[in-house]
């Protein structure tokens, strides 16, 4: 039978202000900071801001619409590419904060929105795992692909120090009370299919619960009220220094520079290999090439100046490119490995 997410509200969880991957709490519209007309490469934007690889360019401000409330890592790396896009061109670039529905409040913005390239919806992953979970009814092809801007490692499972000291210790423990360990998650969340992957791959079985946001996690895990929650590094460091937490592995293929630390479920004999959060531009359908050119070069131009690749890199994000046809490729592959697991579980 397909496992059924239990909500469950933990009493005594604390507000804790986190950097999260995908926020816990909503905005306004927040402009960008201004800069200078620079290019990443030393030369001059000429006057019209236009970046050269697009006879296109902005004729109003562009609305960077997040899936998150501000300060998680969604938002943070949306107000880099923002900032450098604003001194590379002149042009004004604000993020929209419109967190909701697993994703999908923003994405419904942006599929709304007139195909100008003056509104472009940016983030990883929610669209696919949204209509995987039967929140929509459309994933990435609702949309026009732009390029990729950042990548975030698959979320790595984290238990409470005092509990568990290892994977093995964890999953002996799983074995030995089937069904009783809690593990932490949202309703169609990118992280409740990657908890039925680790189960599987695992072969443990464990007490799915949503907690709430982020920060709400944090706290269930500091009380003791949970047992494993997948996190983004950016969300667990400051714990793991201290600490509060220890890291069970990362699903991820090899070990990343920023993570470095930390081994794979892999290497520690766990076959699990979950997509990463790979940040992309979803424009509307029926945006012109023009327009997608724009960005692509654009985004090329910011990555290639190292004080916007060390920003990206100060919100624990990888810098990391692909052109529209590549992330529309990879968007594609991470909406099969993720509907792979889904339809695994017998209905």
């Amino acid at each position: 039978m397909k496992k059924k997410l239990v909500m469950a509200v933990m009493a005594g969880t604390m507000a804790f202000s986190l950097a999260a991957c995908g926020g816990s709490s909503t905005s306004d519209t927040t402009a960008a900071a201004a800069g200078n007309t620079t290019t990443a490469d030393g030369s001059q934007a000429d006057a019209s801001g236009s970046t050269g690889g697009s006879a296109w360019e902005p004729s109003t401000t562009v609305s960077i619409v997040v899936p998150a409330g501000a300060g998680g890592n969604t938002d943070l790396s949306a107000r880099v590419f923002a900032q450098y896009a604003k001194e590379l061109t002149g042009h004004d670039f604000i993020v929209v904060n419109a967190n909701g529905a697993a994703g999908s409040v923003a994405a419904n913005q942006v599929l709304a929105a007139a195909p100008d390239g003056q509104t472009f919806l940016y983030g990883h992953n929610l669209v696919n795992v949204a209509n995987i979970a039967g929140v929509t009814d459309y994933n990435y092809t609702a949309f026009k692909l732009g390029p990729t801007f950042a990548k975030d490692p698959a979320q790595q499972l984290y238990v409470n120090s005092e509990k568990y000291k290892d994977l093995d210790e964890f999953i002996a423990a799983a074995k030995a009370a089937p069904g009783q360990l809690k593990a932490c998650t949202e309703v169609g969340a990118y992280t409740y299919y990657e908890l039925l992957a680790f189960e599987k791959a695992a072969d443990i079985d464990l007490d799915l619960v949503d907690v709430g946001s982020n920060s709400d996690k944090i706290a269930a895990m500091l009380s003791g009220q949970v047992d494993l929650m997948p996190g983004a590094y950016i969300n667990c460091k400051d714990y793991l220094t201290a600490g509060q937490f220890t890291c069970l592995g990362a699903p991820t293929e090899e070990r990343y520079d920023m993570i470095k630390d930390i081994p794979t479920l892999k290497e520690q004999g766990i076959d699990l290999v979950y997509p990463d959060c790979d940040f992309s531009f979803y424009f509307p359908a029926d945006t012109s090439d023009d327009v997608i050119a724009y960005y692509e070069d654009l985004v090329q131009k910011i990555l290639a100046d190292p004080t916007a690749s060390e920003a990206v890199a100060n919100v624990d994000m990888m810098p990391y490119y692909l052109n529209a046809e590549d992330s529309a490729k990879n968007d594609e592959q991470i909406y099969n490995t993720i509907k792979e697991i889904a339809d695994s579980i017998d209905q």
